[in-house]
């Protein structure tokens, strides 16, 4: 069986620690190979590795990175299929889904190739007689990353490639379900060039994200998860000093107006819901339909969900893969079961559709559901469509604002006026119009609001940059050695 190891100081390593984890195919339920987890000795050897590399690799040129970051891109597109393949084997998600993850992935190298500009700073000559100042972007040093396994390859990349660009020693920390394509990346970046110690590869559990969160040598954390554990990585990080930006959890709304080409909205309905099985941060999981427009729009979605095909992602023709593992489809029935209970019409029940072989769960939509309802306060994380009905507007936004997650929303409409009056005044980070899943382009940044993410800065495009450098000002004065004299007082910007 394959042992999944660490990837430390350019080269595959076991680490000093026994413990292992069981990596499945989650659809077939079978051990396809076994994880080895780090040990507080192997975070400490990682840490060092990075923090050696990272005082050279600060030093190197932007015309050196470029070249690095260039030739990663190219091999990069060249194993994209196989990538797709490690991430279908390991996630479940269809062939498809994991070939648009490798090319969203490769949106942000492409962007962080343009770090010569980038990085540029400011300057301004003679702010006072004889002075100058500048500023500049340097490194934060050695960053951590910790991602989770329903994009074991794009979220990595939504950090390495940047932050590599700017300058820093970047150690992964990947989902221990899905871990095999951090490895390949690990790879790939020694042949682009990159010197050994600057991406490394820790896998493990909690007791590798501690490590990486209390080491005084690792100087900011970047992190995508569920809430719970974002608010735990914000907590425990900051208290440790470090800069950190950790992206949580969601419940993203799709607000359809009477006025919306119902066709269009129910395809997007399904397609936003259902695809990878309902495991994106970004997935909808409520439509808000408005006034009349909720009859037909859900007739609409239920004739379209018996076209879906459920199988192993990697047979043509399959639509939507199974669950992670086996634990969390009970979770989502179960969070199915208590919808029911609480008052929910199970319109397309999934339950009947889930297997022995495999952790495989039908799709489900929910009708009639109440705010107080827990498919609708819940992140649920799964292949469940929850219909709240609404009798105008104003209802739907107040429900989405009200909401605690503001990570993505979307409003379906042939109306201009509504649809820049929602943007306007809906509370979320992420808006689409007439768009469904509205994941910014790489050179714009990912992130929600509210309980969406913990701390200031969002992911990728130029917030990633603010992120992953510091800004230094620097005053500069080159003064005739027989001007100076001693001047106790307060330095202004006089003309002086």
């Amino acid at each position: 069986m394959e042992h999944v190891q660490h990837w430390i100081d350019g080269q595959l390593t076991a680490g000093k620690s026994d413990a292992t984890a069981p990596i499945h195919n989650p659809a077939t339920g079978e051990q396809t190979a076994e994880l080895a987890l780090a040990s507080t000795a192997d975070v400490d050897a990682v840490v060092a590795s990075a923090r050696t590399a990272a005082t050279a690799w600060r030093s190197a040129s932007l015309a050196t990175r470029t070249k690095v970051l260039f030739a990663f891109r190219q091999l990069l597109a060249e194993h994209a299929d196989e990538f797709a393949a490690i991430v279908t084997a390991e996630h479940g998600k269809v062939l498809s889904d994991a070939a648009g993850e490798v090319a969203r992935g490769l949106e942000n190298v492409e962007y962080a190739c343009g770090v010569a500009d980038l990085l540029k700073g400011d300057f301004t000559e003679q702010a006072s007689t004889g002075v100058d100042v500048y500023s500049i972007r340097q490194p934060v040093g050695v960053v951590a990353g910790i991602t989770p396994f329903n994009f074991p390859l794009m979220v990595p990349l939504w950090m390495c490639a940047s932050a590599i660009a700017c300058g820093n020693a970047f150690i992964l920390k990947p989902s221990e379900k899905d871990p095999s394509a951090s490895l390949l990346l690990a790879r790939l970046w020694q042949q682009a060039g990159l010197p050994d110690g600057v991406f490394s590869v820790l896998q493990g559990d909690k007791v590798a994200v501690d490590g990486l969160l209390q080491h005084p040598q690792v100087d900011a954390v970047s992190f995508v998860g569920s809430t719970p554990i974002a608010r735990y990585i914000y907590e425990t990080g900051t208290k440790a000093g470090k800069r950190v930006q950790a992206l949580g959890g969601a419940k993203n709304h799709m607000m359809v107006l009477p006025d919306a080409d119902i066709d269009v909205a129910a395809d997007a309905a399904v397609s936003a819901a259902y695809g990878a099985a309902g495991e994106r941060c970004m997935a909808i999981s409520v439509v808000v339909a408005v006034g009349a427009v909720a009859d037909p729009l859900i007739d609409a979605i239920k004739t379209r969900i018996p076209g879906l095909r459920i199988g192993p992602g990697d047979q043509d023709g399959t639509d939507m893969g199974p669950l992670i593992t086996a634990q969390h489809r009970e979770k989502v029935v179960d969070y199915i079961d208590r919808g029911e209970r609480e008052g929910a019409t199970v319109v397309v029940d999934g339950r009947g559709n889930s297997s022995e072989r495999g952790y495989f769960l039908g799709c489900t939509l929910l009708d009639d559901v109440e705010p107080d309802n827990v498919a609708y306060t819940d992140e649920i994380f799964g292949p469940v469509l929850s219909i709240v009905r609404v009798d105008t507007y104003e209802e739907a936004l107040a429900l989405i604002n009200d909401h605690p997650f503001a990570n993505g929303t979307a409003i379906f409409t042939r109306d201009g006026g509504a649809a820049r009056r929602f943007q306007f005044d809906v509370q979320v980070g992420m808006v689409g119009v007439n768009v469904p899943i509205p994941v910014p382009v790489g050179y714009y940044s990912f992130g929600g609001w509210k309980s969406s993410l913990f701390g200031d800065t969002h992911m990728y495009g130029p917030e990633g940059i603010n992120f992953w450098t510091r800004r230094k000002v620097v005053t500069s004065r080159w003064p005739d050695p027989g001007s100076s004299k001693i001047d106790l007082g307060f330095p202004t910007n006089g003309d002086h």
